[in-house]
């Protein structure tokens, strides 16, 4: 493939993740998948046609143009849902391509309304209240202009849903503020089903609440990290196996990132590598040189702190990563050559890199690390 890294996709860990999720949360429980930050970095057009075979209909993402990308690739029932940033161009061919969205301000709510009027089509909304989060949503006084709005033009608008989004839900410092919100959006509910309007799903849920608050799910929960085949946290995980017999990880990760060795070359004793004098052999190496850098989402706080497999064998990397090459020590793997695959996460002749150590490295969390593995870097389905 072309470019200097590729991310492998592998189907049969995705499906295997969406299987389990739709098991374990019960079939009255609809799931969204969230392919938000081009689908946490394992690609929107890879992904997709992989979810709906393992039958998902609803993605959720978080602006208009990731709505756009989701919508050539989907097939024709599948439904979209914006869950963040939307121009008023976007709102239109949202509204025109019956395309779901939230609302959290009274002018993306006009401009609904307008739009709606103009296609002859109504607005499938989600009206999103703040409970707590304080980052986006209505607050109670304002609701009671957009119930007005919706009940005096109720044949351009069709409520799919009443949604929040929980403060924190993957640790247990933070119950007490998630069970306020809990009670908050329910009697936001009421209050809203008593002046007429009833949303056709309450959706409240994102990974770390589906699996730690059973209250929370609802109707449909928004599933991201999980899919992908990684805990929210590992309180997440803890309180997941703490009452199950089998205490291993159920979920199977999903991308494989890798290169392939550039150069290598011999260093000698006192000899710095890479720029400045960040690191110093201190006997003759033989050290790889790897085409990814920080401009490929490679962290240069791994610097002198990576790891990748070559060989089968988890090797250092040393010297300042650079902005387009890293340094392996390959001094203990003699036959190492020129074209020889690099893993920086995944799996090598029993050997792994997996994303959290290579997060834990860098202090960075696993939703971070995978939404920077840039665009442009190639992805292949496999299995």
């Amino acid at each position: 493939m072309a470019g200097t890294s590729h991310i492998e996709i592998d189907r049969s860990a995705l499906i295997h993740n969406l299987q389990f999720l739709k098991q374990y949360l019960g079939e009255d429980v609809k799931i969204s998948s969230v392919i938000k930050a081009n689908a946490y970095g394992h690609g929107i057009e890879e992904f997709v046609p992989i979810a709906e075979e393992a039958g998902i209909n609803h993605f959720s993402v978080f602006s208009g143009d990731e709505a756009q990308r989701v919508y050539k690739t989907k097939k024709a029932a599948t439904d979209i849902m914006v869950m963040g940033w939307m121009n008023p161009e976007e709102i239109d061919w949202a509204v025109a391509n019956g395309v779901e969205f939230f609302v959290f301000e009274r002018d993306k709510l006009e401009e609904a309304l307008k739009c709606s009027r103009e296609h002859e089509k109504p607005a499938k909304i989600h009206i999103e209240v703040e409970t707590g989060m304080n980052r986006t949503g209505f607050i109670k006084k304002d609701l009671q202009e957009v119930v007005k709005v919706i009940n005096d033009n109720r044949e351009h608008f069709q409520v799919k849903g009443l949604c929040t989004h929980y403060a924190g839900a993957e640790s247990i410092a933070n119950h007490v503020r998630v069970q306020k919100q809990i009670k908050k959006y329910n009697k936001l509910y009421k209050w809203i089903v008593n002046r007429g309007i009833v949303p056709e799903l309450r959706h409240t849920a994102c990974s770390a609440a589906a699996m730690t608050y059973p209250r929370t799910r609802m109707d449909m929960v928004r599933i991201g990290i999980l899919q992908y085949g990684f805990w929210p946290s590992p309180e997440t995980f803890i309180h997941f196996v703490h009452k199950r017999m089998e205490k291993s990880d159920v979920l199977k990760r999903v991308l494989n990132w890798k290169s392939q060795v550039m150069s290598i070359k011999k260093v000698g004793s006192g000899e710095f590598v890479s720029y400045g004098t960040y690191y110093m052999a201190t006997e003759e190496k033989r050290i790889a040189i790897v085409p990814v850098g920080y401009s490929h989402g490679y962290s240069r706080s791994l610097s002198n702190q990576g790891r990748v497999l070559i060989d089968g064998q988890r090797v250092p990397v040393i010297g300042i990563v650079n902005m387009n090459m890293l340094i392996a020590d390959v001094s203990l793997i003699p036959d190492v050559k020129k074209g020889d695959e690099v893993v920086l996460i995944g799996e090598q002749g029993g050997a792994k890199i997996t994303l959290a150590s290579f997060a834990d490295f860098n202090n960075q969390l696993n939703y971070e690390l995978l939404a920077r593995l840039p665009l442009d870097t190639p992805r292949k389905v496999i299995n």
